[in-house]
């Protein structure tokens, strides 16, 4: 048996000295794997007129997103007090795009109102905004091509083809007829993708799609390709080389701009892939157990904080940063909540004692901005390391902050 994960963290920071200092549970990330995975991003892109815009969604922290912008991203938002957050954390309006999923369209108005980029992914959206707006706001649209994510995998067929997300291809004569009758400004193109999508050729293959759609409409400044690019979290699946695919798509995105006659900016909007890796959450073995053959490990934490393996499958190597050098045993690590509640079955772990320091990896996305105060459980600590210090950019719940919005009534 073999204990495979490695970090950052436990390599290059004095974590338990964080923990000691801010408790635990706690979120913790990296300032300086975040730049590199920026930088990374634009290696492969030295051609094109690349622009990333940060998916807010994955990680919604002001802190993190004034990190953001001062390294040069943009903004992907899909509800209006992600806007707010984002222009409170510095952003211009025109560095945002909103791209709200099946929502009423007031929030449309209220982003046109907010000054942001509109993306809009849905035919009755459209048709609204074009009444309203006509030609005097500009927008994009958000396409589903159904170009497949990867193959044998029923939750993705359902993610393509019968998703909810973005104007379906075959609407596509119903886009222009509303452009040509109400003169719209369609300046962008977003393909729709997802955060699965494992293989560069995806995209490679994928492209010419989008582009034969760009062709279509006379008013294109951008291609947006979203996000969709999986990180490498130690589950032995393949991962797309961001470098390769962006060398490969610069290519074939030159060419897409020399047929259109001038040149256009390649959007992606990473979440996952920027901020994936960047976080750990911190928790406290506070009891082992055995119910039967089965050696348990319980965490002063659970879904409420970290939902992904319960809801997603989703795997998160962890690691025993207080006892690294332990003998290596099988355990089924598991969280504090009432309900099943397992990070891991049957994970390979260096010796786990009672009060040992636990590293959940990989729990800089999707983690934090998905947690709940499910059981009546505060929600932990979020502290940043940036310049090699550790700051704190979110408090733990209170008692307080469970009932703030309480109203206790007189039941006599």
């Amino acid at each position: 048996m073999e204990q495979k994960e490695k970090n950052f963290f436990i390599q290059e920071i004095d974590v338990e000295h964080i923990c000691r200092e801010f408790g635990t549970p706690l979120f913790v990330y990296d300032a300086d794997h975040i730049f590199n995975q920026i930088q990374t991003f634009q290696k492969g892109f030295e051609k094109g007129d690349l622009k990333i815009k940060f998916a807010c969604k994955s990680l919604t922290s002001l802190s993190v997103m004034k990190l953001m912008k001062s390294y040069g991203t943009g903004l992907d938002t899909v509800s209006i007090p992600e806007i707010k957050m984002g222009l409170m954390a510095g952003f211009a309006p025109d560095q945002i795009v909103f791209t709200p999923n099946c929502v009423d369209f007031s929030e449309i108005e209220q982003g046109v109102d907010l000054g942001v980029r509109i993306n809009i992914e849905n035919i009755s959206n459209l048709e609204k905004f074009a009444l309203k707006y006509g030609r005097s706001v500009p927008c994009s649209i958000r396409l589903n091509p159904h170009v497949a994510a990867q193959q044998h995998a029923s939750k993705v067929e359902e993610w393509h083809k019968q998703s909810k997300f973005g104007i379906s291809a075959f609407e596509l004569e119903t886009v222009k007829q509303i452009e040509a009758s109400y003169n719209l400004d369609i300046q962008g193109i977003h393909i729709h993708s997802s955060s699965v999508i494992m293989s560069s050729e995806v995209f490679i293959n994928g492209a010419p799609v989008g582009f034969d759609i760009a062709m279509g409409f006379k008013n294109v400044e951008f291609i947006d390709f979203g996000g969709g690019i999986k990180l490498d979290v130690g589950d032995g699946n393949k991962v797309i080389d961001v470098v390769d695919l962006g060398k490969k798509l610069d290519v074939k995105f030159q060419e897409f701009c020399t047929a259109y006659g001038r040149k256009l900016e390649l959007w992606f909007e990473p979440g996952r892939y920027l901020v994936g890796n960047s976080g750990v959450l911190f928790a406290e073995c506070v009891v082992r157990k055995t119910n039967g053959y089965k050696e348990f490990i319980g965490l002063n934490t659970g879904f409420n904080h970290l939902i992904r393996p319960m809801f997603y499958n989703a795997y998160h190597g962890i690691i025993n940063v207080s006892n690294p050098d332990g003998d290596l045993k099988p355990y089924n690590v598991v969280g504090n909540i009432c309900e099943i509640d397992t990070f891991a079955k049957d994970r390979v772990l260096n010796e786990v004692r009672e009060k040992d320091l636990i590293a959940i990896l990989s729990a800089g996305a999707y983690c934090y901005s998905m947690a709940s105060t499910y059981n009546s459980r505060y929600r932990p600590a979020e502290v940043l390391v940036i310049n090699g210090k550790a700051k704190l950019i979110r408090k733990r719940d209170t008692f307080e902050d469970l009932i703030r919005n309480q109203v206790e009534i007189d039941i006599s």
